[in-house]
C-alpha cells in the first residue's frame, strides 16, 4: 500500500537525501503497518514524535500503536516546537 510520510523541522533530517527538499516521502509498506511501525523504519526518538497526524487528524501517544495505517494515508510529525 502506498502511504506518504511528511516529516518537518528538524525531523527532515531523517529522511533521505532526496526527500529532504519536500519534507515529504512516498512509501510502499505492507498491509497491515502499525503508525509505530512507520516510525520506528526510520529511528525517530519518541521525543521528538511531539505531533502526529494522519489525513490531518490528530494521533494521541497512547493511540499510536494500536492505529493501523492504510492505502492512501499521509502521516505528519513535527518535533516539539520553542518561540518566543
Amino acid at each position: 500500500m502506498k502511504v506518504t510520510l511528511k516529516l518537518y523541522a528538524a525531523l527532515s533530517d531523517y529522511l533521505p537525501d532526496a526527500a529532504r527538499a519536500g519534507s515529504a516521502l512516498e512509501l510502499d509498506l505492507p498491509e497491515g503497518t502499525r503508525l509505530t511501525e512507520l516510525v520506528g523504519r526510520f529511528n525517530l526518538p519518541e521525543r521528538l514524535t511531539h505531533l502526529v497526524l494522519v489525513n490531518g487528524l490528530y494521533v494521541a501517544p497512547a493511540e499510536r500503536a494500536a492505529r493501523m495505517l492504510g492505502e492512501g494515508d499521509v502521516v505528519a510529525i513535527w518535533p516539539p516546537i520553542a518561540g518566543g
